[in-house]
C-alpha cells in the first residue's frame, strides 16, 4: 500500500521508454528528480528517468509498452515520445556516456540545462519519492493501475511540449561539450562533491564557450601526468625493502664489505661518515610541505595566456595529488581570492575552469596580503610552503614584498612573456627558481604542449 500512496510519480513511469530493470539504477533517477526540484526544475519523474539514463548509461534499449487501453491519444503521444528518445540516444554525449561514467551531479546539471524551459512551461511542482528501493521493486505489474488512479494531464502536456521542442532539445544536447565531461570524469574534483553548489558550478562551466580551450589543452597534458605515482624515500629505519646505499645508518645495516678495511682505515671512514649502509624504503611524508598555486587572472592574462595558465595549474594539481602532496590553488587580480584545497579525493576543477577575474591589477596589495596570510599559516602549521606563481612577464611586485615572502616560502615563478616584450623584473634573483615561457610558444599546439610539460617538470622539482 505504500506504493499506492505514491501513485502520482510512480504511475507516470508507465510512460518511460528506456528499459531499465535494475532497482538500484532507478534509485539514481529518484535522486536526480529530488536534486532537480532543489534547483527549481520541476518535471515528471519519467522524463527525468529517461533523459538521465540516456546521459548516464550510454547505449540503452527502448521499449514500447502496450497502452492501447488508454486510448489513441496516449498511444500516439507515446509513439512520438519514443521516437524523440531514440534521436536523443544517438547524440554524441549519449553515445560516449558509458565510457565517461558521469557522476550524479554532472547528470543533474545537464538535465537542469535541458529541462528548465519545460519546468517553466508546466508551472507546477511534481511529487517526490523517498530513496526507498522497496517502492520500485517488482513495480511493472502495478504501473497501469497507478497510472489511472490520478489525472495525467500534466504528463500528457509534458510529452506534447517535448515533441514541440524537439529541434531545440536536440540542438541543446549536441552543444554539450563532451570533452569537458570527459575531463571532469578523469580528474574527479569538486564535480563529485554531491551538492547543489557543485551542480550550479557545472552548469556554469558547461555554458561557457571559453572553457573548451582549457579543457582541450588539459586533455593533451593529462596522459603524461597520469603516469605519476607516489614516490618512496630512503630511511635508515628497518622497514619495507632495501632502497639503496647511504652513508648513515645503524650497525645492523652496515654493508659487510666495509669490515674488510683495517682498523685504522675503518675508524677514519667511520669518523668522516664514509662507511656505506643499506637504506630502506619509506613512504614520502605528505605532511612535510604544502604547495600554493597562485594564478594571475588579471586582464593581461586573457586569451592564450589564461588557457596556458589554467591548463598548467590543472596538470600540477593532478600531479601533486597523485604524488601525495598537499596543495591549494588561488587566483588573483587586484585582490587575492580564497584558497581551494586539493585533497587525495577531490580537486577544485570547476573553480579553475570557471573562475572569472579581470577586476583590475594591484600586485602590491595582493602580495602584501599573501605575506600576511602565509605568516599566520606558518605559525599554525610548521610545514614548508612552496609558492608556484603563474603570471604575466610584466608583473611588477615591490622587491621588499618578495624578500619578505622568500623568508616564508620557497618561490617558483612561471612568467608568460608578452609578444615582442622584454623580461625586466627586478625581483627574479630573489626567487628560488623560475621559468620563462615565450608568447610564441603558447600559440601553436605542439610547442605549447612542450612548454607546459617543461613547466610541470621544473615546478614539481621544487
Amino acid at each position: 500500500m505504500a506504493v499506492l500512496a505514491h501513485a502520482e510519480p510512480l504511475g507516470g513511469l508507465l510512460l518511460s521508454v528506456v528499459e531499465q530493470d535494475q532497482p538500484f539504477v532507478t534509485l539514481r533517477a529518484l535522486r536526480w528528480h529530488a536534486d532537480l526540484a532543489r534547483l527549481g526544475v520541476n518535471v515528471p519523474l519519467f522524463v527525468v528517468a529517461d533523459f538521465g539514463f540516456l546521459l548516464a548509461l550510454g547505449p540503452v534499449r527502448l521499449r514500447g509498452r502496450d497502452i492501447a487501453s488508454l486510448g489513441s491519444r496516449w498511444t500516439q503521444a507515446l509513439k512520438a515520445y519514443e521516437h524523440l528518445a531514440r534521436e536523443i540516444s544517438e547524440a554524441q554525449v549519449c553515445v560516449s556516456a558509458s565510457s565517461m561514467r558521469l557522476s550524479d551531479d554532472v547528470v543533474v546539471s545537464i538535465l537542469a540545462r535541458l529541462l528548465t524551459p519545460m519546468s517553466r512551461a508546466l508551472g507546477r511542482p511534481f511529487a517526490l519519492l523517498p530513496l526507498d528501493a522497496s517502492l520500485i521493486t517488482d513495480l511493472e505489474s502495478e504501473l497501469l493501475g497507478m497510472f489511472v488512479r490520478v489525472p495525467r494531464d500534466s504528463e500528457f502536456y509534458a510529452i506534447a511540449w517535448l515533441i514541440e521542442q524537439r529541434l531545440r532539445l536536440l540542438t541543446d544536447i549536441d552543444t554539450i561539450d563532451v570533452d569537458t565531461l570527459r575531463l571532469l570524469g578523469m580528474l574527479g574534483g569538486d564535480a563529485l562533491s554531491a551538492n547543489a553548489i557543485a551542480q550550479v558550478d557545472i552548469l556554469s562551466v558547461l555554458s561557457t564557450p571559453a572553457t573548451n580551450d582549457v579543457v582541450n589543452f588539459s586533455l593533451e597534458l593529462l596522459p603524461s601526468i597520469l603516469e605519476t605515482r607516489r614516490a618512496l624515500a630512503a630511511t635508515t629505519h628497518a622497514a619495507e625493502g632495501y632502497a639503496g646505499l647511504g652513508t648513515h645508518g645503524s650497525l645492523d645495516s652496515l654493508v659487510l664489505s666495509e669490515l674488510a678495511w683495517d682498523v685504522e682505515e675503518f675508524d677514519r671512514r667511520l669518523l668522516e661518515q664514509e662507511l656505506l649502509y643499506f637504506t630502506h624504503e619509506q613512504a614520502a611524508d605528505r605532511n612535510r610541505r604544502i604547495h600554493c598555486l597562485l594564478i594571475d587572472a588579471s586582464a593581461s592574462m586573457r586569451g592564450e595566456r589564461s588557457v596556458f595558465a589554467r591548463g598548467v595549474a590543472l596538470a600540477l594539481m593532478k600531479k601533486m595529488q597523485l604524488a601525495g602532496e598537499d596543495a591549494m590553488v588561488r587566483f588573483f587580480d587586484s585582490r587575492l581570492y580564497e584558497a581551494h584545497r586539493v585533497t587525495r579525493t577531490s580537486m577544485p576543477v570547476l573553480h579553475v575552469l570557471g573562475f572569472k577575474g579581470e577586476r583590475g591589477r594591484n600586485p602590491s596589495r595582493v602580495f602584501a596580503q599573501l605575506v600576511t596570510e602565509l605568516d599566520l599559516m606558518k605559525r599554525r602549521d610548521h610545514r614548508d610552503v612552496v609558492v608556484h606563481l603563474i603570471t604575466h612577464g610584466a608583473l611588477h611586485v615591490p622587491r621588499p614584498l618578495i624578500t619578505a615572502l622568500r623568508t616564508l616560502a620557497h618561490l617558483f615563478g612561471v612568467f608568460i612573456m608578452p609578444s615582442g616584450g622584454d623580461f625586466e623584473l627586478d625581483y627574479v634573483d630573489l626567487l628560488h627558481g623560475h621559468h620563462i615561457v615565450d608568447y610564441s610558444a603558447i600559440t601553436e599546439k605542439t610547442s605549447r604542449l612542450r612548454a607546459a610539460n617543461e613547466v610541470v617538470d621544473r615546478a614539481t622539482m621544487h
